[in-house]
Parts: structure tokens; sequence; C-alpha cells
């Protein structure tokens, strides 16, 4: 492992990743954080492959000649399934937390056997999704579920404090699966932005099941690896926020600082 002693840098498309932050706070309270947002390229499940793969190595290359991070965290199912490989071998001396979805706890914890995983498009077509499933839950029946809409109505929600229940009942409906005597019990929630919106869909469900977040296990390897870790030259600095946009509104403003971060408005991107 690299000897950076820079911050701990959390990274997401939009705003979904403060759920992994928060969880991050308890574990890991000493350590510096760096928040980048890539929201003028949200949402990721919309970019062809290739194009956000490209992407992303080059906004890598930035953040890390820029913050020098101990530790990079990415709290995006999107962008670790298809992109974290290729990251870790663009920068071999730079230590990566990626998220992927839950599907062995998933397996190891279901009663019926039927399982759904939630997630956007992208997350859904992935080779990597399919090949946990295989490794790790060949013995149950798991649907896989992309949302076009979930993860735009969680940043709705988390920026206005409202959401459609209609809405969001018509992106969970599909998870909902009934084989002879047997229903779903659980659904891995596949996107970071999915917890917030985690009681509207107990609400809004058909049946109640296991919400599988895995916000939890992110910040528990980040904190196996942060022990590795230098004591970060950053401590005595403010937490910061970086978006890729700018303009910011009041409401985002608000939400991010109450996570703890000094938001900065923009972030600029090469490329």
């Amino acid at each position: 492992m690299q000897s950076n002693s820079g911050p701990i840098l959390f990274f997401d498309s939009g705003i979904g990743g403060l759920s992994v932050v928060k969880e991050a706070r308890v574990l890991l309270p000493e350590h510096a954080y760096v928040y980048v947002a890539d929201d003028a390229a949200f949402p990721y499940g919309a970019w062809e492959e290739e194009a956000l793969k490209a992407r992303l190595v080059d906004l890598f290359g930035g953040l890390i000649a820029r913050f020098s991070p101990s530790l990079i965290v990415i709290a995006c199912n999107t962008a670790s399934t298809l992109a974290i490989a290729h990251l870790r071998a663009a920068f071999p001396g730079q230590p990566f937390v990626g998220t992927v979805p839950a599907i062995k706890p998933a397996a190891e914890r279901t009663r019926s056997g039927l399982v759904s995983v939630l997630a956007t498009p992208g997350t859904v077509k992935r080779q990597y999704t399919r090949d946990l499933i295989s490794q790790y839950a060949a013995k149950c029946h798991v649907r896989l579920v992309g949302s076009e809409n979930l993860a735009r109505l969680a940043e709705q929600y988390m920026r206005e404090g409202f959401v459609d229940e209609e809405a969001v009942r018509a992106e969970i409906e599909p998870c909902f699966v009934e084989h002879e005597d047997r229903r779903t019990d659980i659904v891995v929630l596949a996107c970071t932005h999915y917890p917030f919106l985690v009681n509207r869909m107990r609400k809004t469900a058909p049946w109640p099941v296991d919400w599988i977040d895995t916000s939890e296990a992110i910040a528990r390897r980040a904190l196996a690896l942060a022990q590795e870790l230098p004591d970060s030259r950053w401590r005595e600095q403010p937490d910061t926020a970086f978006f890729t946009s700018g303009a910011l509104p009041a409401s985002l403003r608000r939400l991010v600082s109450g996570f703890g971060f000094e938001v900065r408005d923009c972030l600029a991107v090469e490329g």
C-alpha cells in the first residue's frame, strides 16, 4: 500500500454515496474526508460503457494528483462494477474500496430462495453482477431489476424532502415475485442512492422483505484498510465536498453540510 497521508476520498455520481459516508463516520471518525460527486455526468446508468470508463480513468487521474488520497472509496455500484479493475490497473499504487451488489449475504439469509437485486440498468447488465450470482447464489432464484428512475427519485427526495410514493412503488414492484407457496423475502439495494428511500420502499411494498444495504459493509472494508494508513496531514483541515457541476442549490448545500462537509461548487474535470 502506498504511503500517501492525504484524506479518504469518497466518490459517487451524485449524493447517494453519503449513505456510505454516514456509516464511515461512525467507524472512522478520526480521518479526514473529501467527497466528490460527478453530478455533471449523473446518472451513470445512461452512459455507454467505454465512454464512462474513459471518463472515470481521466477523472481519477486528476483526483489522485490533486488530493493524494490515502484511500479511495468508490461509493457507486455502477462505477465499481464497470471500472474498478481498470482504475486499479491505471493507478497500481492507489488503494481502492469498491461497491458491489450484496448478493452473497442475500443468498446466505434468504429462506424462500427468491432474491431480487434492485440496481441501475448499468449494474444489472454488467457481467460482474452475473458472475457474483453464479459464484454465490447458484441455488437461489435471483431476479435482476434495473430501475431507470429510482436514483433520480432518491436525489429528489434528498434535495427536496419529497418524493412521489406511487413512482417509488412502480420502480420496486418488479422485485416482488411469488412462486408456488414462496415469495421474495430479500431485496438487495445495489445502488448507494437507494437506502435514502428505504422507508418509502417499505411503505409501498406489497409485503415485508429484508432490504440489504451495503453501506456498513463498505465502511467496514474501509476501516480494515485504514488501519494500515499513515496519520492524515489533512486532519486539521475541514472535510470538503466537491461537485463537477456548478451553481449548487441552497437545499443541496444544506444537505451535504449536514454530513459534515464544507461544500465547494465546482471541481474542474479534464476531458
